[in-house]
């Protein structure tokens, strides 16, 4: 083993909204903050989800190759159409393209994610 991974991180023009909304989902409260950075859950606790404000950040287009995902998560689900309707309660878009055991969504700040399920 080289290294092991130390955080995921997305790049996002409001790190702390883009952690709440990734953190009601996962139920994960935010565990350091800084005026650039945000990070969900203990931040000694690796792997870990970090948000980085990127003020020109342009959110890929789902699915134009155009404008690539460039990254996506796939949070995995027991029931899909109750977390689909707390997820766009959150103000996640659903998008175009699924299959038997996902359907793709757009945070808030553009990026497409997966709800994944036992079909």
């Amino acid at each position: 083993m080289i290294g092991r991974l130390h955080a995921f991180v997305l790049d996002c023009p409001d790190p702390v909204a883009l952690a709440g909304f990734y953190g009601a989902i996962l139920d994960l409260q935010i565990g350091y903050q800084d005026d650039d950075w945000v990070v969900l859950g203990d931040r000694d606790a690796h792997p870990h989800l970090a948000f980085q404000l990127a003020p020109d950040h342009v959110p890929p287009q789902w699915p134009d190759p155009a404008h690539p995902q460039q990254m996506h998560l796939d949070i995995h689900v027991e029931d899909v159409d109750a977390a689909e309707a707390r997820v766009l309660a959150l103000g996640a878009t659903r998008l175009d393209g699924e299959g038997g055991d996902f359907r793709v969504y757009r945070d808030p700040a553009g990026h497409p994610f997966c709800l994944v399920y036992d079909a």
